[in-house]
């Protein structure tokens, strides 16, 4: 535990001074056009994510990596210019491939530094985090009941799913599977809104006015800043190179 502690992350601890230099570096990198560039801001995230004490899984990840894959399937094809293979109609370019090859590795950087910044921030958090950075209550108050309930609805659709094959269905391309995954989604809607209503009576017996009540914050210290300087400077500093030239063939 001691030689944990003692390797700090070099994020800033202070959850307003994160969100923001999260935002501030994922926005630069969306605007990134040279490979070379974004793979050295993927290997910076991989670089943030490995001094965290608290590292974030892999597996996290892997349901985003699925998504890039499927870029290299379809990317290539749908972009004109020299010709790499061809299969049958179809033709994948060069220009396709590094396409591809650009978005990826700008889809991981970001995910990699959300996953490593925020992933292990309780969403409470996250929305007195968004109250103290002066974002509308409403916007912080609808993403803490989104990120708070979104599980539970997984979780009751699941068990909906469960009963329906317990019951014997099995999907399968006719008209009685549609209309069962439409009674499913129905019913979905119904308890959601039923427990919204509950939720809601809850809250409000608890003294809820409109408002989540969160408590001051205190100031950022020295290293929040650093650390905010580190991840937001890191992001303008990859901009700033791809907005002189530097690094590109």
């Amino acid at each position: 535990m001691g030689a944990g502690t003692a390797k700090m992350s070099l994020a800033p601890a202070d959850l307003r001074l994160r969100l923001a230099a999260t935002f501030i570096a994922v926005a630069c990198l969306s605007q990134l056009r040279t490979p070379a560039i974004a793979a050295a801001a993927l290997l910076a995230a991989l670089a943030l994510w490995r001094t965290s004490p608290a590292r974030v899984s892999w597996r996290r990840l892997l349901h985003v990596e699925g998504f890039v894959l499927l870029l290299f399937l379809t990317l290539p094809f749908t972009v004109a210019g020299t010709s790499l293979v061809s299969l049958g109609p179809l033709t994948a370019s060069a220009e396709g491939l590094a396409r591809a090859v650009l978005v990826a590795l700008k889809i991981s950087a970001a995910m990699m530094l959300i996953t490593t910044l925020l992933g292990d921030v309780e969403p409470s958090r996250l929305g007195g985090a968004l109250r103290g950075l002066r974002v509308p209550e409403a916007i912080a108050r609808l993403f803490v009941l989104t990120a708070r309930y979104v599980g539970l609805l997984r979780d009751e659709a699941r068990r909906l799913h469960e009963a329906m094959r317990a019951r014997g269905f099995r999907p399968r391309t006719n008209r009685h599977t549609w209309r069962s995954y439409g009674n499913l989604i129905g019913m979905l809607l119904v308890r959601a809104l039923d427990r919204a209503q509950r939720v809601e009576e809850a809250m409000l017996c608890r003294g809820y006015d409109g408002r989540f009540p969160h408590a001051t914050a205190p100031a950022p210290t020295r290293r929040d800043w650093a650390g905010f300087a580190l991840v937001a400077g890191g992001g303008l500093l990859a901009l700033a190179v791809e907005l002189t030239g530097v690094g590109r063939s």
